[in-house]
């Protein structure tokens, strides 16, 4: 990859940190955007890699958690999730010099987080003197409260607010047991959306973006339909562990269907020649309207047999 050279690097590495110190900032004290803001925190920590150079980048990275400790006071769960998210865009710039695949693209960088997290997990459990089970379910806590405050600065209803605060207790128990496939899911779904907003970025700044071919053919191998259905019967048995690691199994397989809807509604959108400002209003309702999310996950899941886009074996993953 062309690299910026090493006279303009201080003033880089200083525009990187200054960038993604803000996005932290954002995304701990305005909680209304702080959501999307972390969505955005991999993508110039993948540029600047891209830009500068593994070595580079890792003092990028280095000095973007100095400023962020100092301006927290302390190295805090906060600080280390921060710190995923940037190592995160770093992976991901590792395998963009691989030249994979779109799934290996995607797949490999989670893996590596997900290996990094557990062992962090553990250490950080070792620093503080804390369970793994407390530091998550605290961390859960705590998000649980950082939404009810969301909803009541969103002008939800007193009466639907007070309802779900009497339900906190159970719903920090289930988020708790569900939190692996949650949060594997999610680092999918932020490598994927930091794939989609990279490759205009990339072009801005002239730098080579992987071809990864019309993404509007994605198509998830089959075989994970009968993953998926397997797991919805494991839902059914009486053990407790079974059902956990089914439901799960489910969070990370509902992220892959859901690529694969958006992926059927792009080749829509294309085929039909949809406005721009369209497209973006529909993409900007998907994110706020669960109930979307959910028809979309649908749509990828039943195109094994209805085939929306009419692809024949030979096309799909083109």
């Amino acid at each position: 990859m062309h690299h910026r050279p090493l006279t303009d690097a201080p003033k880089e590495i200083a525009k990187g940190i200054g960038i993604t110190s803000l996005l932290f900032a954002v995304s701990m004290y305005l909680p209304l955007m702080g959501f999307l803001c972390s969505f955005l925190i991999p993508l110039p920590i993948l540029f600047y890699r891209a830009k500068l150079g593994r070595h580079l980048s890792g003092i990028l990275i280095l000095g973007t958690l100095l400023v962020i400790s100092m301006i927290v006071g302390k190295i805090s769960f906060d600080v280390v999730f921060f710190a995923h998210l940037l190592l995160l865009g770093f992976f991901l710039g590792e395998v963009f010099d691989m030249k994979l695949s779109v799934e290996k693209t995607i797949a490999y960088p989670c893996c590596a987080l997900w290996a990094t997290s557990v062992i962090s997990l553990f250490f950080f459990s070792l620093i503080t003197g804390d369970q793994i089970t407390v530091l998550v379910s605290d961390f859960v806590s705590k998000n649980l409260e950082t939404t009810l405050q969301l909803y009541e600065e969103m002008g939800v209803p007193p009466e639907t607010i007070q309802m779900l605060r009497d339900s906190l207790e159970t719903i920090r128990y289930a988020l708790v047991r569900v939190i692996p496939g949650f949060l594997a899911g999610m680092t999918l779904l932020i490598v994927w959306s930091t794939l989609l907003l990279a490759k205009p970025v990339f072009a801005a700044g002239h730098l080579s973006f992987p071809s990864f071919g019309p993404l509007k053919f994605w198509k998830a191998p089959d075989f994970l339909v009968w993953v998926s259905i397997g797991c919805g019967v494991a839902l059914l048995f009486p053990y407790q562990g079974v059902k956990l690691l089914a439901i799960n199994g489910l969070f990370v397989l509902m992220t892959i269907y859901f690529f694969q809807g958006i992926a059927i509604v792009s080749w829509f959108f294309e085929k039909k020649d949809f406005p721009r400002l369209l497209r973006i209003i529909f993409y900007c309702f998907i994110a706020i309207q669960q109930l979307m999310i959910l028809l979309l996950i649908g749509v990828g899941f039943f195109d094994m047999w209805l085939n929306f886009r009419k692809l024949k074996n030979s096309d799909h993953n083109s």
